[in-house]
């Protein structure tokens, strides 16, 4: 849009979007005014909202680019850009109040212009707000920056918000992480303690083996002390009994002194 204002190219071009969105808005309202069906009524106004959201975005740039050159311009080039900021907002005040009167006509509350959050809508009639028409540029422009600076911090506290949730979102991941470590060396324990319950099984068994084995020799030596101990204890108590064969070193005592008698008898 050609204007006689002095501005750079990036001023420029955000002040021709927003006639051509001012245009917009003009056209808009002229057809909302020839639909009949309340439907499409509701869908225009969507439209429209949109569009007026788009110039609030564009009003703040505005304003944002102007205060960046203010340095670089003279007091009156200042003064220019900042009363067509004004009248800039005056306007889209004038739609916002337009689309409000179109809203209480339909009953429709559904479409929000400054949706601020849950819970949160823009003020009906029954909340004495003033209108455009009856406020001053000052108030309006106070307006204007009160509802810029409101949408400011919510854009800051919904950084905040995906901020946090990025960290939470990190922190179960390092969490999940230790986590899986700590079960991967648990289930390494487990199959260690495992292994060793099977060599401890194994080797029991084993030591069961020798036992019984060695139980079995001493069973068999134990059998044969009786029955020496048994042969001796019979051929000392019947040492004439010649079905048990002489047992060399244990031969009765009393048969050799016999015949140390029967010697000396000879010799006499």
């Amino acid at each position: 849009m050609a204007t006689n204002l002095p501005m750079s190219p990036q001023l420029e071009q955000i002040h021709g979007e927003i006639h051509d969105n001012f245009r917009a808005l003009a056209n808009g309202f002229q057809k909302l005014d020839k639909i009949k069906d309340s439907n499409r009524q509701s869908k225009q106004l969507e439209d429209l909202t949109g569009k007026m959201r788009e110039c609030k975005r564009l009003i703040k740039e505005f304003d944002r680019e102007m205060k960046d050159e203010e340095g670089r311009n003279t007091p009156d080039v200042n003064k220019q850009l900042n009363e067509e900021k004004q009248s800039m907002i005056k306007e889209l005040n004038s739609y916002v109040q337009l689309r409000k009167t179109y809203m209480n006509s339909l009953g429709n509350k559904k479409v929000e212009l400054f949706d601020m959050g849950a819970g949160v809508s823009e003020p009906t009639a029954d909340d004495n707000v003033q209108m455009a028409s009856t406020m001053s540029n000052q108030e309006l422009i106070n307006s204007g920056m009160k509802t810029m600076d409101e949408t400011d911090q919510v854009i800051e506290r919904s950084k905040k918000t995906v901020q946090q949730t990025i960290e939470v979102g990190t922190q179960t991941a390092v969490t999940l992480k230790g986590q899986t470590d700590q079960m991967g060396r648990i289930v390494n324990e487990l199959d260690t303690i495992q292994f060793s319950i099977k060599k401890a099984t194994q080797l029991v068994k084993e030591i069961g083996r020798q036992v019984a084995t060695d139980k079995c020799i001493m069973l068999f030596l134990l059998l044969i002390v009786c029955g020496v101990i048994a042969i001796i204890i019979v051929k000392v108590v019947n040492p004439n009994n010649k079905d048990i064969r002489d047992i060399p070193g244990l031969a009765p005592p009393a048969a050799r002194r016999l015949l140390s008698l029967s010697t000396r008898v000879q010799f006499k």
